[in-house]
């Protein structure tokens, strides 16, 4: 097993960039750590269901182990709403099987295509880190198995140095084995959705900053063609579980998933169907359609996974791929430090189809966990000539106001900008040294942002 490995290109979600890796697929523990033992590549860093956007999961040259053979449900208690399963279960997969009995996942990313481990790993937050933090914070612990040898199981409690560093370590102190984590009850699969139009950033967010705390869940879809004293125009989505008894009386099970309509986009879109001429026609549709309304009941999965109904939709990009930019920046100067952002991509003339603003509450213990408290902004940009020296302005527009880059997203930033922005690299170095004394676990991305030395 440990020669058994299949050398191929492999792409984040975003199709850039790609790198030839030598792919292993364990389908046991035993399996998995015949391959780390072994030494026949370099160095290893996991792979879940690749839908970090960069080059996180890639390892150029070395070795990719792949989760997927290793998602087994392993034991649940129905009244504590505790979880125990292998890392390579998807968030798909707890859903599937446990909407149904009630439970919901305590934070989720836009997409239920991502592995348990790469939830940790990245440790993802959602539209209700204003009110709950990322999904660490309903972690309580994983066995983790590490280069150095040995299986430590880690908590709040428990190795605490080391469980607050593989939140957010995106698979560099260990390989996640298995996690425990406390589901959250829900009476429905439905939500109450409240939609409300915002004239220009400084409306959203005084909306947010007024009213949020009344909404489990927040987010704005966010105009970024807009100028002058429409900049930042958005709509703004915010909701509530449904309660059962709330629900219409033609929904005869409240906890059975709703009809939808599934879609493949079987083909890559031309690289000039997104510019700014399409995308402002879009942003105008979407902003006149979405009128202000209350207590709208929407399903869970088009609330949370509107882009999952679209099987591929990374091929709207086209073959060059696409670069998801997702900034966080502090309460203090946040506005500002958003409206430069804006006002330099209206400038470029780069069309972000999707942009996505969300207010973050506090941080948390994690060393290389991305949210602060204060705000994010998600921007998808096809990857085209000029984007790089663009990408690299605005890292140091978000450093000037004390913000910081998402690593699950990121696949350009520089190592100084990187060191910049994360100031407890130093100790996550230091506590990855320890476990990984032989540097085993790596991945393009670590050496890119020189979380590992070259």
């Amino acid at each position: 097993m440990a020669d058994d490995f299949i050398t191929q290109p492999l792409s984040g979600w975003g199709r850039f960039p790609v790198e030839t890796c030598n792919v292993y697929r364990p389908d046991s523990r035993r399996q998995l750590e015949a391959v780390l033992e072994s030494s026949s590549q370099p160095s290893f860093i996991s792979y879940g269901m690749g839908r970090s956007y960069g080059d996180a999961p890639l390892n150029a040259q070395g070795g990719v182990i792949c989760h997927s053979r290793l998602n087994r449900f392993l034991a649940f208690d129905a009244q504590s709403g505790v979880l125990e399963c292998e890392a390579g279960v998807s968030l798909a997969e707890i859903l599937r099987y446990f909407l149904p009995r009630g439970f919901f996942l305590p934070v989720t990313p836009g997409t239920k295509f991502v592995s348990v481990g790469g939830a940790i790993a990245a440790d993802v937050h959602g539209k209700n880190h204003h009110q709950d933090g990322t999904f660490g914070n309903f972690v309580l612990d994983f066995m983790l198995l590490t280069p150095k040898g040995g299986i430590l199981s880690c908590s709040a409690n428990n190795n605490r140095e080391i469980f607050w560093a593989t939140l957010g370590g995106m698979g560099l102190t260990g390989v996640i084995l298995s996690a425990r984590m406390k589901l959250r009850p829900v009476e429905s699969a439905w939500m109450q959705v409240d939609y409300l139009q915002a004239a220009n950033l400084e409306d959203a967010l005084r909306m947010m900053t007024e009213s949020d705390i009344r909404y489990q869940y927040s987010v704005a879809w966010i105009d970024c063609q807009a100028t002058g004293r429409h900049m930042g125009r958005a709509v703004l989505m915010r909701g509530n579980h449904a309660p059962a008894k709330e629900l219409p009386a033609g929904i005869r099970d409240p906890l059975a998933e709703a009809p939808r309509r599934r879609w493949t986009l079987p083909f890559d879109f031309p690289s000039l169907a997104l510019n700014s001429l399409t995308v402002r026609a879009f942003n105008s549709l979407y902003y006149t359609l979405h009128r202000n309304a209350v207590r709208q009941l929407v399903d869970l999965e088009t609330f949370f996974y509107p882009l999952d109904a679209i099987h591929h939709w990374n091929r709207l990009y086209g073959r060059r791929g696409f670069v998801q930019y997702q900034s966080a920046l502090p309460l203090v100067g946040g506005l500002e430090g958003l409206k430069k952002v804006l006002t330099r991509l209206a400038q470029s003339r780069r069309a972000s189809f999707l942009a996505v603003l969300k207010r973050f509450g506090k941080s948390n213990p994690g060393l290389l966990s991305f949210p602060i408290e204060g705000y994010t902004l998600a921007l998808d940009l096809p990857v085209s000539s000029g984007l790089i020296p663009l990408l690299h302005e605005l890292d140091g527009l978000v450093l000037d106001y004390g913000g910081r880059i998402y690593l699950a997203k990121d696949a350009l930033m520089t190592a100084p900008t990187f060191r910049a922005m994360y100031p407890k690299l130093e100790q996550f170095r230091a506590i990855k040294n320890r476990l990984d004394p032989q540097g085993l676990l790596s991945s393009s991305q670590a050496r890119r942002v020189g979380i590992i030395e070259k």
